[in-house]
């Protein structure tokens, strides 16, 4: 079972680093030269001492910084984790709402939106902590027919004073997260792409305690028409 899961962490690092040498800047949107910020906050728990729990994340994402708001993003599942599997399956909705860049009346774009998801997590080389993370979605946008998304993400945490996140830990934090579009056509002879976007993130984390950590780092977003990047600013709780 050990050699299956690193011979999928190289590949998936050989995936990662061919996305990011082929993704190049070719934006021309109006707000590709300004630096947005996304707030987030990522929960987890589990009910006692089953193998169940709840899971999810509020995002508060900005276009500018503060002030114009790109998304505000509300998820949460249900978990589970197979005894002695090591992998955590996830069901969850999702409600999103999406404001226009740059107006000032913000008539926001609804989403509603199910998932499913398996994350599970293997380490390398005594500090190089992997998890990988495959997500399904069912997509309800307003004036949209149904769409289908298929997402999966690479996360290296990488502690310097510690072999694993524990108290007063501070370590380095990367991810890359590929999206691919199911249908095509989503109404009114409007389609899109069957790549959706690209997101590779750089940041830097620390520990408070062993069930509560702090990130800061920038996150570069590409899609077909633009490529923008972000402040991100995240708590994570497990509780």
């Amino acid at each position: 079972m050990k050699t299956i899961l690193n011979i999928m962490t190289l590949r998936s690092l050989i995936l990662a680093l061919a996305i990011l040498s082929v993704f190049e800047s070719n934006a021309q949107g109006p707000d590709e030269n300004q630096l947005g910020a996304w707030y987030m906050y990522f929960y987890n728990t589990t009910f006692k001492e089953s193998n169940w729990g709840i899971q999810g994340d509020i995002q508060y994402r900005d276009w500018r910084g503060l002030g114009d708001r790109e998304q505000l993003l509300l998820r949460s599942g249900l978990t589970y984790t197979p005894e002695n599997s090591g992998v955590k399956f996830t069901f969850g909705y999702a409600n999103i709402s999406t404001g226009q860049f740059g107006t000032e009346i913000d008539d926001p774009v609804i989403e509603h939106r199910i998932y499913q998801e398996a994350l599970f997590s293997n380490k390398l080389f005594k500090r190089l902590l992997l998890s990988h993370r495959f997500r399904y979605e069912q997509r309800w946008v307003e004036d949209q027919d149904f769409r289908t998304r298929y997402r999966y993400n690479l996360f290296i945490n990488v502690p310097f004073n510690n072999e694993s996140l524990i108290k007063n830990t501070y370590y380095f934090a990367f991810y890359n997260e590929l999206f691919i579009n199911g249908e095509r056509n989503i109404g009114d002879d409007r389609n899109v792409q069957f790549f959706d976007r690209n997101r590779t993130y750089l940041g830097l984390g620390y520990a408070i305690n062993n069930k509560m950590r702090v990130q800061l780092g920038w996150m570069e977003q590409t899609t077909v028409n633009w490529q923008k990047g972000q402040l991100q600013f995240s708590l994570h709780h497990t509780f």
